[in-house]
Order: structure tokens, then sequence, then C-alpha cells
């Protein structure tokens, strides 16, 4: 493997932002309770993709920010997603995430949501370090929404009926909200104005759920090398995904009733079987176009912005959104 780093059309143009941001991440991370930091830092040090701090960033770059609270607001968001993270871990009873073993499984449900608890009000003394109401009104919304989608999701669970419609109300709370909180306070604290926060929080949105939907065709077509987890989670976990809904609607009576047994039962050993008939029924290719066209939307929500390096990426991260393969 070559020593020399690929360039990244995305991340780049944010490099030294970035540097600051986790500068700022491991000095918030720190707690006297030694247990805490070590879930903390365990949980953060396994990377991932960092979007939602990134989308921080790329606005409030696009629209000229000039001072230091958008690193701050970048740390906010990825605690506000770790504090998520964890906790979904404990609900889902996952065991693997980013390639490695999730934090319930090394250090025990009641320790990952108690640290779940740390990150969230640690995100939310950053923000009181702001000043600023209006950041305070959309972060503190977007966790409020994305507590209702937990819960949503929570009701879905093992439902062989889900529609559509309640499963991208899901997506929209439990996913979107914080990609579209992310892109808004970015062009809030740039000075932008009310449309152009609301043309960002679009874009935002818009990215979230591309990237969701993206998720939910790699749980049945990704490598778990690739993806960081298991391949078939949301069929043992009994979540009816845009691809199952659209194979219970569009699927054979034989087909339709292994769905239903699958998802009401948690039942992975037929995983190939349901593999084989989303397949063949288009499922994946029908989850793949609604992504694309969100990420159309998103694209189309930042045009107005002015030609620049950021603007490029903002972009770039729209096909990246559905092009990528973990």
């Amino acid at each position: 493997m070559s020593a020399t780093a690929q360039p990244n059309p995305i991340t780049d143009v944010i490099a030294t932002d970035m540097v600051a941001v986790n500068q700022v991440i491991r000095q918030q991370l720190y707690s006297e309770v030694a247990l805490v930091n070590q879930i903390a830092e365990y949980i953060i040090s396994a990377g991932g993709k960092r979007i939602r701090p990134v989308l921080v960033l790329l606005i409030a770059n696009a629209y000229g920010y000039q001072g230091k609270h958008h690193f701050d607001l970048a740390a906010i968001v990825e605690f506000i997603h770790t504090a998520t993270l964890l906790h979904d871990d404990v609900v889902d009873e996952s065991s693997l995430r980013r390639g490695r073993q999730t934090a319930n499984a090394m250090f025990g449900n009641a320790a990952s949501v108690l640290v779940g608890d740390f990150l969230y009000s640690r995100a939310f003394q950053m923000m009181v370090s702001i000043q600023s109401m209006r950041v305070m009104q959309i972060l503190a919304d977007a966790t409020n929404v994305i507590a209702e989608g937990e819960v949503l999701q929570l009701l879905n669970m093992h439902d062989p009926d889900v529609s559509e419609e309640r499963y991208l109300q899901v997506i929209r709370s439990k996913t979107a909200k914080l990609f579209e909180a992310a892109a808004e306070i970015g062009a809030l604290i740039a000075g932008a104005n009310d449309a152009q926060i609301s043309a960002a929080g679009e874009y935002g949105r818009s990215i979230g759920t591309a990237f969701q939907l993206i998720d939910d065709v790699l749980d049945y077509s990704g490598n778990a090398d690739d993806i960081g987890k298991n391949v078939g989670d949301d069929l043992r976990e009994g979540k009816p995904t845009l691809p199952l809904i659209y194979l219970m609607k569009n699927g054979s009576d034989a087909e339709r009733q292994l769905v239903r047994t699958c998802i009401e039962q948690g039942d992975e050993s037929q995983f190939n079987a349901i593999l084989q008939a989303i397949t063949d029924s288009g499922a994946l290719e029908y989850t793949r176009n609604k992504a694309l066209a969100a990420a159309a939307l998103a694209k189309q929500s930042v045009a107005d912005l002015p030609d620049s390096a950021y603007k490029a990426a903002l972009l770039a991260l729209t096909q990246f959104a559905v092009t990528r393969n973990h």
C-alpha cells in the first residue's frame, strides 16, 4: 500500500479544519471518571466518515465564515451522533460497528448507555458556550426529533406491515434530522439569511436520507469488511427497511409470507432466500433510485451557492452518498 494518501474531493479542502475539530473532540471528551474516558475514546477513535462534522465545516466555509465556532459545532454534532450510536447498539443488541466490537459488546449495556448520556450532556454544555439561542434551538429540536425517531423505529420493529411512508418518517427523524441541523448551524453562524439556512437544511436532510437508503441497500448487498457491520443485521433485528417493504408490496405470495415470518421472528437463517427475492424483485434498484432522487434534491439545494472549493466538495458528497460501498 502506498504511503501517499489518495486525494479526497470532499475532505481535502477542510483538512486543517478537521484537525482543529479533532483537537476539540479530544479536549472535550475528558472526564475525571476513567471509564467515561475509556469508552468515549473507544467509540470516537473508531473513526467513521464524520459526515456530520464535515457538513458543518463545508457549509460554514461555503458562506465565508471566518471564526472558530464551527470547530465546536462540528464536535457537538459528532458527540450527539456518537451518543445515538451508543444507545442504538444497546437497543439493537449489535455486536459490530465500523469493523470493531461495539462498545456495549466490549463494556456492557449499562456503561454504554451512561456514557452516551455523558456525551449528550457534554454536547449541551458546549452549545451553551456558543452563546446563540438559535443554535441551541436547532440542536435541541434535532435531538428531540432523533429521540422520537428512535421510538418510532422501535414501534416498527418486527412489524411486517410498516408502510414506505412510515419508514421514511423514521429516516427523516432518526437519521436525516442531524444532517439537517449540522448544515443549518453551519449556515447560521456564517451569517446566512433564512432562505439560505433553509436551503442548507434541505441539503442536509436530503443527503442524510440518501445515506440511510444506501445503508439499507448495503445491508443486503454489501461486504461485511467494507460496511463494518454484519450483513443481514437489519433482518436479524426485525427491521422492515425499504428493500423488505418493497418486496412485501411487490413480491409473490410465498415471498411475502417469507418476509413476514422473518421480520416477525428476526430470523436471519433465511437471509439467502430473502436476498435472492429482494434482488429478483428489483427492491435494491428501487431503494437505490430513491437515494439517487434524494441526492439530486441535495445537489439542487446548493445550486445557488457561489462557486468555491467548498461548494465543489458539497456536490462531490452528493455523489459519494449514492456510490459508496461502506
